[in-house]
C-alpha cells in the first residue's frame, strides 16, 4: 500500500496524496504480451496527455514512443518479457500534444493467478525525478555532516534515527537510540521537562526553539554540559502527524560564561547591598547582624559573625600556635535549618575553640580557610564540641569557609559560613566575595568597637562621677535617675547632687555640660567637685553661681547650665538660682503643679553676667522636680508642649517618688532623642 493509501486507510477515507509517490506522480501502465495496454492510471493521462478511452487498447510504443525509438522499445519489453528481468532507465516520450518529454521508466514482468503474463511500466518526471534525488541527496549528506545534533521521533518520543553529532554528544552510538526514548537513554538529564515539551510540541504544532537543558550524558558523565533543543512536529503532505525532529546544538561555553556572568552580576549586586546595609549605626551587635543579613542566603545557609574576646575588650590579640582562640558571638543567621542553628553559638556568648579549630586557625593566621567538600572528620574542626559536630552533620553540613575580619591590619574575629541547601560547594569566585564582603564589613565593625569602648569608658567615667545619695537627707525623701544617651550618640554631660549641708539644709543640683563624650563627662566631673566644695561654705545660691561661672570660665571653652537650689526645713523654703537651665517643677498639695518663675540667667562659662537668687515657699508634702534638658526636648514639638506634658504627669502629690521618676522617664524620653538626661525629685517631710 502507498503512503497515501496508508494516510486515507488511517483516516477512514480516500484523502489527500501524501506520499513520495504522489509527489513523484508516477503513472503506472499495463500492456498484454502483444505490447497493446490493458490498464491506464490518470497519472499516465496526465503525464502522456491520453486519455484512458484513448489509450486503452492501443500499442503502447505507438501511443507513449516516439517513432525514432520505437525499434528500441520493442526489443526491450520483448528482452522484458521473455526473461523477467526488468529494465529502468530514460528516454524520451512523445506526449498527446507533440511534445517531447524526458521520462524516467521502470519495466517488469507480471504473472496473474491464472498464468498470464503482463508487462508493467512505472513512469515519471525525469525533472522531477532529478529534482527530488538532489533533495534527498542533499539532506542526507546535510544530516549526516552537520556539527548539530539532529533526531528523528516517532509519535511515541522513541528515536528513529540520529546523526552521528547526536551519536557523539550523547556518547551512544545510533543503533543503541533506535525505539528508545529520551528517559531510557538519558538519565543524566532533565528528562521529564525534555518529554513534556515534546509532548507539547506533539500536541499543538508549535515548534519550540533554542530551549536550554542543562544536565550530563555518557560522552561526558562527570561534568554538567548545556544544550540548546529545538523540536519541531512533522506531518506529512496530508497534515498528518508522523513525529518530532530534534536539534541538539551544545553551548556548554556560552552557558559557562552567561553564568559567570551572572555570577559576577551578583557579586556586585551584593557587594553594593553590604555597602548600603551594613553599618547603618556605630551599634556593634547590629553590624554584626546586618553582615550576617547580607551573607544569607544569598552567599551561604549559614552564617556567623566572631570576635575575639580580647578585640571586643579593646586590647590587642595575639594567638600562638598551641593557643585557643576565645571567641565572643555576635551575630547569627540561619536559613531554614533548626540543627544548624543548634549547632551555633548564641550571640553574647564566649566559646573557646582548641588550636585545631579552623575558626582559630583562620583568626590566627589572618587567611581564608576553605573546605569545599565536608566530609565527616572534618566536623570536628569545624563544630565547637562534638554535640555541635552531630548536629552540624544531621543539618547536612556539606561546604565550609571561614574568613577572617581584619581592620587597619588587626585581625578582629571571622565570618563563619556553611553551605546546606545550596548544593555547590564553596569555591573561589565565593571566597573572593567572602573576603570582600569581611574587609567592608571589619572596618565598620572595627568603628563601632571603639566608639562602644569609648562610649563605655565615657559612661562608666560619668557614672563614677555621679552621687549615691540615701533616699532621705536633711528633711527630704530624694529620687533620682540618671539615663545615658541612646547607642548612636556619645554620652553627654548630665549631672545631679544631693549635698547634705550645716543646720539640716540640703543643697539640691542639677545641671547639663554643652558637649559630649569624655571632655563633657570630665567638665561634668570638675563643675560638681567645685559645686559640692562650694556648698560646703553656706554661700548664697546666687553667688556659687558666680563662683562656677569663673571656674567654666577656664575650663577650655565648656559652656555648662546649671539650677542650684538650698532646702531649708526650718524656714520651709527653698533658696534658688539658675543658670541658663529650665525651670524646676514644684508640686504642692491641692494645686495644680507650676513651672517656678525664675529669673533665667546666663550659662555658666559666658561670663560678666550677674545671678540672682529666688525664695521659694517649700512645706511639708510638696514636691519640686529638677531634670535637664534630654527628657523634654525632641525635634518635632515644641518645648512649651512638652513642659504642658511634663505638669500633666505632676497630676498625684501622693505617687511615690521612685515610681514618679520611672514615669517621667517612659513617658517623655523619646527615643529619638539622642541626648542624655538627669532627674531628681525631692519632697519635703513632716
Amino acid at each position: 500500500m502507498s503512503a497515501a493509501g496508508s494516510s486515507a486507510a488511517e483516516g477512514g477515507g480516500t484523502g489527500r496524496p501524501s506520499g513520495l509517490l504522489d509527489v513523484l506522480n508516477v503513472a503506472s501502465v499495463v500492456l498484454d504480451t502483444e505490447g497493446r495496454i490493458v490498464l491506464w492510471s490518470p497519472q499516465a493521462e496526465e503525464l502522456f496527455g491520453y486519455s484512458a478511452a484513448e489509450a486503452l487498447g492501443k500499442y503502447a510504443a505507438r501511443v507513449m514512443v516516439d517513432e525514432r525509438h520505437v525499434e528500441l522499445v520493442v526489443k526491450l519489453f520483448a528482452d522484458v518479457m521473455a526473461t523477467g528481468q526488468s529494465w529502468a532507465g530514460a528516454f524520451p516520450i512523445r506526449c498527446k500534444d507533440g511534445s517531447t518529454r524526458l521520462v524516467e521508466f521502470r519495466n517488469m514482468r507480471l504473472l496473474d493467478d491464472r498464468g498470464d503474463v503482463f508487462a508493467l511500466g512505472l513512469a515519471a518526471d525525469q525533472s522531477t525525478v532529478r529534482r527530488l534525488e538532489r533533495d534527498v541527496a542533499l539532506s542526507t549528506r546535510v544530516v549526516a555532516q552537520s556539527p548539530i545534533g539532529l533526531a528523528v521521533l516517532d509519535t511515541d518520543l522513541r528515536y528513529v534515527s540520529v546523526n552521528p553529532a547526536l551519536e557523539r554528544l550523547n556518547g551512544i552510538p545510533a543503533k543503541e537510540h533506535i525505539g528508545r526514548t529520551v528517559r531510557e537513554l538519558l538519565p543524566g538529564m532533565d528528562t521529564e521537562a525534555v518529554e513534556h515539551a515534546m509532548r507539547e510540541v506533539l500536541r499543538t504544532g508549535r515548534p519550540l526553539v533554542d530551549q536550554l537543558t542543562v544536565g550530563r550524558t555518557p560522552a561526558d558523565p562527570d561534568a554538567e554540559h548545556a544544550w540548546a533543543i529545538s523540536l519541531y512536529r512533522l506531518e506529512d503532505t496530508a497534515g498528518s502527524v508522523l513525529g518530532l525532529a530534534g536539534m541538539a546544538v551544545d553551548v556548554t561555553e556560552q552557558h559557562r560564561a552567561a553564568t559567570a556572568a551572572e555570577e559576577a552580576r551578583r557579586r556586585l549586586t551584593l557587594i553594593a547591598d553590604a555597602s548600603a546595609r551594613i553599618g547603618t549605626t556605630l551599634d556593634l551587635e547590629r553590624t554584626a547582624r546586618e553582615l550576617a543579613d547580607v551573607a544569607v542566603p544569598e552567599l551561604a545557609d549559614v552564617a556567623a559573625v566572631d570576635l575575639l574576646d580580647a578585640v571586643v575588650a579593646g586590647r590587642r590579640s595575639h594567638l600562638g600556635p598551641a593557643e585557643e582562640a576565645v571567641i565572643r558571638a555576635l551575630a547569627v543567621r540561619v536559613y531554614n535549618s533548626p540543627d544548624a542553628l543548634a549547632a551555633a553559638d548564641p550571640p553574647g556568648q564566649i566559646a573557646r575553640y582548641g588550636p585545631d579549630r579552623l575558626v582559630t586557625e583562620c583568626v590566627r593566621t589572618g587567611q581564608p580557610v576553605m573546605v569545599a567538600e565536608v566530609q565527616e572528620e572534618d566536623l570536628p574542626r569545624i563544630a565547637r564540641s562534638p554535640e555541635s559536630a552531630e548536629l552540624l552533620a544531621r543539618a547536612g553540613v556539606h561546604s565550609y569557609l571561614a574568613v577572617p575580619l581584619i581592620a587597619r591590619g588587626e585581625v578582629l574575629g571571622a565570618l563563619d559560613l556553611k553551605r546546606i541547601h545550596n548544593p555547590m560547594p564553596f569555591g573561589r569566585d565565593d571566597l573572593l566575595l567572602a573576603r570582600e564582603l569581611a574587609a567592608r564589613a571589619a572596618v565598620q565593625i572595627d568603628n563601632a568597637r571603639w566608639y562602644q569602648n569609648a562610649r563605655t569608658t565615657a559612661l562608666t567615667l560619668q557614672r563614677s562621677l555621679l552621687p549615691s545619695h540615701p533616699p532621705v537627707t536633711g528633711g527630704l525623701e530624694v529620687a533620682s535617675r540618671y539615663q545615658p544617651a541612646g547607642a548612636t550618640t556619645e554620652v553627654g554631660g548630665d549631672w545631679f547632687d544631693v549635698i547634705p549641708l550645716e543646720d539640716g539644709k540640703t543643697a539640691l543640683v542639677v545641671g547639663d555640660v554643652m558637649g559630649s563624650g569624655i571632655d563633657a563627662a570630665a567638665t561634668m566631673g570638675r563643675l560638681r567637685t567645685a559645686t559640692t566644695t562650694l556648698a560646703s561654705l553656706d554661700l548664697d545660691p546666687a553667688v556659687l553661681l558666680e563662683h562656677l561661672d569663673r571656674i567654666t570660665q577656664g575650663l577650655d571653652h565648656s559652656i555648662a547650665t546649671c539650677v542650684y537650689a538650698v532646702h531649708d526645713p526650718r524656714l520651709g523654703c527653698c533658696r534658688i538660682a539658675n543658670a541658663g537651665h529650665l525651670p524646676p517643677a514644684r508640686v504642692r498639695p491641692g494645686t495644680p503643679p507650676e513651672l517656678l518663675d525664675l529669673p533665667t540667667g546666663a550659662p555658666l562659662g559666658v561670663g560678666g553676667v550677674a545671678f540672682s537668687t529666688t525664695d521659694v515657699d517649700f512645706a511639708p508634702g510638696d514636691q519640686l522636680v529638677l531634670y535637664t534638658d534630654g527628657l523634654v526636648e525632641t525635634r518635632v514639638h515644641s518645648l512649651d508642649e512638652r513642659l504642658d506634658e511634663l505638669l500633666a504627669l505632676l497630676d498625684d502629690p501622693t505617687r511615690p517618688l521612685e515610681e514618679l521618676c520611672d514615669l517621667l522617664l517612659t513617658a517623655l524620653h523619646h527615643p529619638d532623642n539622642h541626648d542624655d538626661v538627669a532627674l531628681l525629685v525631692a519632697r519635703a517631710l513632716t
